[in-house]
């Protein structure tokens, strides 16, 4: 059994065997220089009880090792449902395992989250790391731990998320990797920040709700446009706001500019369709729109460490 069962609760422990686990979906991916994952989600029998927890595993080995890692590791309970109008009742949906896609089902959901050194090194700054979070990230802090991650109500939603969404193939996989990036910023967050406590915002327009339901759809316009760029000034207009507000209020709620957060997303939808999809780089480059394909191999190495063809070659 991966060992992610480990932060089942002890009572689940205790009573059940491996056969007894009814595995009803699973997500799990491996890519070089990319977040490592695997979800796994259980019917949850009658008398389990489950008590929601997260757990922090640092491992470190040495300075700038490949073999750093940071790994986020859960176990929640939830529900399996199917949103698919389509879903053909007698068949096993890809979302429950279930053969009714009209029920409801408890489950237990397992999920662990890999960030190795290459992975992280691409959003550490070259300041010297001051805040604790900082330190995790760059692998300057120099032992190896483990931590219990408080549950904030932003890491259940996005948790929650990664099961029960609309989407599939490309899209799904556009959609994971900016949900995940995101639960590694607000469980560290979560466990060295402020977590749900009252925050005060630097950008006051962030104190209204509205103002932060406005970078949250910025946000989601930047993934849906991965293969057709849009402005800043675009993206201003679309939310109904002014650039200013725009950067500044991106840059506060996710703690990276707009750039940077479009440029990762883009290059690690890169890592999968040339991974996992065996697409050329020539298809990539268009898919992605970039107008040569010199200019997506320089962003590509920029990002990964690698050139395209390289990664392609695996």
């Amino acid at each position: 059994m991966h060992d992610s069962l480990a932060i089942l609760s002890e009572s689940v422990q205790r009573d059940l065997m491996v056969d007894q686990l009814h595995l009803v979906a699973r997500q799990e991916k491996q890519i070089p220089n990319s977040v490592e994952y695997d979800m796994r989600r259980y019917v949850k029998q009658p008398g389990w009880q489950v008590d929601d927890i997260g757990m922090l595993q640092y491992s470190y080995v040495e300075k700038k090792h490949p073999e750093n890692t940071l790994e986020l590791k859960f176990c929640l309970a939830g529900k399996a449902y199917c949103n698919e109008e389509d879903c053909e009742s007698g068949t096993a949906c890809k979302k429950t395992g279930l053969n009714n896609c009209t029920e409801t089902v408890d489950t237990v959901d397992v999920y662990s989250f890999k960030f190795t050194f290459g992975y992280l090194k691409q959003f550490v700054s070259s300041k010297v790391a001051v805040s604790e979070a900082e330190r995790y990230l760059s692998f300057t802090h120099t032992e190896t731990v483990s931590h219990l991650i408080p549950l904030c109500n932003k890491n259940r939603v996005i948790l929650q998320s990664l099961f029960n969404h609309k989407y599939t193939d490309t899209l799904e996989n556009i959609f994971l990797n900016s949900q995940i990036q995101f639960l590694l910023v607000y469980s560290l967050d979560c466990l060295f920040g402020e977590g749900d406590r009252d925050k005060v915002y630097q950008c006051k327009f962030l104190e209204d709700e509205r103002g932060r339901e406005t970078i949250a759809k910025a946000r989601e316009l930047l993934i849906q446009h991965i293969g057709d760029p849009i402005t800043i000034k675009e993206l201003a207009r679309k939310v109904a706001t002014n650039e200013c507000y725009l950067k500044k209020g991106f840059k506060e709620m996710f703690g990276t500019t707009i750039f940077d957060f479009y440029q990762s997303q883009r290059m690690e939808h890169a890592k999968y369709l040339l991974y996992d999809k065996s697409l050329s780089v020539t298809d990539v480059s268009a898919l992605l729109g970039y107008s040569s394909i010199s200019h997506f191999s320089t962003a590509f190495k920029k990002h990964t460490g690698l050139k395209p063809c390289e990664l392609l070659a695996r």
